[in-house]
């Protein structure tokens, strides 16, 4: 019984976890200006595909 209660305890510790750690990527997200993350995307785009050429 002991051994349920210890699982549980660590599945809702690990719940916790990942809540607090998707709420501080939707801050970072969330500060971030439409320019902003297009200019990203596009870097990630650049870095994917291999071009080295600034666009």
């Amino acid at each position: 019984m002991r051994l349920w209660k210890v699982l549980g305890l660590a599945g809702l510790a690990g719940v916790a976890a990942t809540g607090i750690v998707v709420a501080r990527n939707q801050r970072k997200r969330a500060d971030l200006t439409p320019d902003q993350v297009r200019e990203r995307l596009h870097r990630r785009l650049r870095e994917a595909t291999g071009d080295d050429a600034d666009a």
